[in-house]
């Protein structure tokens, strides 16, 4: 089983085709699209390291369009700062999401890597999220979804935890480039028990007639099921309504045994 995964739809584009892989407690799934609705290339991509000894999670999602360009680029530069960003996520929690938001920022306003940007075909959105002991941590250009579900938020109807924020991209049109950089950023405190942590690109809730589009729905095809079962059956919903834009998912289970935040006068509440 690996622990890291680097892709570009650009390598293989998964056109009428499901892939479910496991990449250490990530599940990755990849549809790339039907060609019988017009099909014929995948401009996804995401990486996914995995440490379980140093307990986190990194993944980087991607959704371009025009061309997978934006997509490599973003994919190799992070490849290239591969081991100082993992030097980062060893660092205590704290100072691990202080000191990556701020080299993330420096990425993307490098530059030189803005300069490699002007020259691309299109550009793309990014999500980039992490988990580390009890938090998760995210950093979202554009309009890829990133959701969090257990069962007292879920009661609560919180589910997706970034909005879809849409004419935000890295690329030939850049968010970067402007006087100020748009971006949006969060930080969540796990509940104790399981968290679902699952990304998603906009395949999945454009896919007209299930309902996908509702966040609670994401999370139907999980019950009495494993992670990997799930997620094949979200893309198997996607390839059934014959929709032709392509889908990637990553989506992994924590057991967070650390007591949450709880109000102040949650005793009392619960006694009446």
């Amino acid at each position: 089983m690996t622990s890291e995964i680097s892709w570009v739809g650009s390598e293989k584009d998964f056109v009428d085709e499901i892939s479910v892989e496991t990449v250490g407690p990530i599940v990755l799934g990849r549809f790339g699209g039907n060609s019988s609705a017009g099909q014929y290339k995948n401009e996804d991509g995401c990486i996914a390291w995995t440490d379980a000894e140093n307990g986190y999670e990194f993944v980087v999602l991607l959704d371009a369009h025009s061309s997978a360009d934006s997509a490599e680029l973003v994919v190799s530069e992070f490849e290239k700062r591969k081991e100082e960003i993992k030097e980062i996520l060893r660092l205590p929690v704290n100072r691990t999401f202080r000191d990556l938001e701020k080299r993330i920022l420096t990425i993307f306003q490098d530059k030189d890597f803005k300069k490699r940007c002007r020259e691309l075909r299109g550009e793309t959105a990014c999500l980039i999220a992490v988990r580390k002991e009890n938090f998760l941590l995210w950093f979202s250009i554009g309009d890829c979804i990133l959701y969090l579900h257990h069962p007292q938020l879920a009661a609560l109807q919180e589910l997706q935890q970034n909005h879809r924020s849409f004419y935000e991209w890295v690329g030939k049109v850049n968010s970067f480039e402007l006087p100020v950089p748009c971006y949006s950023t969060g930080c969540k405190e796990l509940r104790k028990g399981t968290n679902h942590i699952l990304l998603t690109t906009d395949g999945l809730v454009e896919c007209q007639g299930s309902g996908f589009d509702q966040p609670e729905n994401v999370f139907v095809p999980f019950r009495n099921a494993a992670n990997d079962e799930g997620v094949r059956r979200l893309l198997t919903t996607v390839q059934e309504k014959n929709v032709r834009d392509s889908t990637t998912i990553l989506s992994w289970l924590i057991e967070n045994e650390t007591d949450a935040s709880e109000p102040s006068d949650s005793v009392n509440r619960r006694d009446g």
